[in-house]
C-alpha cells in the first residue's frame, strides 16, 4: 500500500500540466520520428529510430511515475486561513514560516521556508518536504513559539516570526 502524497494545489497542478505535456506533446512527437525512423529500413544502425526509442521509453517511464503520484495524491490547501485567526498562528502543510536561530553563526538572521509535498521540494525557493526534519519540528508550532531542531551541527533552537498561508 503506497503511503499518501500530500501536495499543495500549485503542485498538484505542475504535475497535471507535466503529465498532459507528455501525453499530448512530447510523446507523439518521438512516435512520429520512430515511425519515420523504422520506415527507412535497417534499423540496426538507425540512430534515430535507436535514439527515439531510448527517449520514447524514458517518456513512458515518467508519465507512470506521474499517473502513480496523482493517483496516491491527497490535495491540502490551507490557504483559507487568514492572518489574525488563531489557526493561521499554527503551522501546518502548506505554511509559510519565518524563522531566525536564537543562537550561532546565523542568529538574528531571518529564513523563510515554505512546508510542501516531497514532490514540490526546491531548495532554491526555500520549499522543504513535510517529511523533513525542520517541517517535521516546526507543524503544530504556533506563531512565537521557540522550537528545537537538529542540524548537522547539532541541536539548535529557533523562534518563530512570522506564519503565512498563500
Amino acid at each position: 500500500m503506497e503511503e499518501k502524497n500530500y501536495i499543495t494545489p500549485v503542485g498538484h497542478e505542475r504535475i497535471k500540466t507535466e503529465l498532459l505535456q507528455l501525453l499530448n506533446l512530447d510523446r507523439p512527437e518521438v512516435v512520429k520520428v520512430v515511425h519515420w525512423a523504422a520506415s527507412n529500413g535497417d534499423r540496426s544502425e538507425n540512430g534515430d529510430y535507436i535514439y527515439g526509442k531510448k527517449r520514447l521509453r524514458e517518456i513512458d517511464r515518467r508519465i507512470r511515475f506521474l499517473n502513480q503520484r496523482l493517483e496516491f495524491a491527497v490535495v491540502v490547501d490551507n490557504s483559507a486561513r487568514k492572518s489574525g485567526d488563531q489557526d493561521a498562528e499554527q503551522i501546518f502543510f502548506g505554511a509559510t514560516v519565518t524563522y531566525s536561530p536564537l543562537k550561532g553563526a546565523d542568529a538574528g538572521k531571518e529564513i523563510t521556508i515554505t512546508i510542501v509535498g516531497v514532490d514540490e521540494v526546491d531548495l532554491e525557493k526555500n520549499h522543504v518536504s513535510w517529511v523533513s526534519p525542520i517541517a517535521k519540528a516546526l507543524i503544530k508550532a504556533r506563531l512565537g513559539d521557540c522550537v528545537k531542531i537538529q542540524t548537522p551541527t547539532g541541536p539548535t533552537e529557533i523562534e518563530i516570526l512570522e506564519v503565512q498561508y498563500l
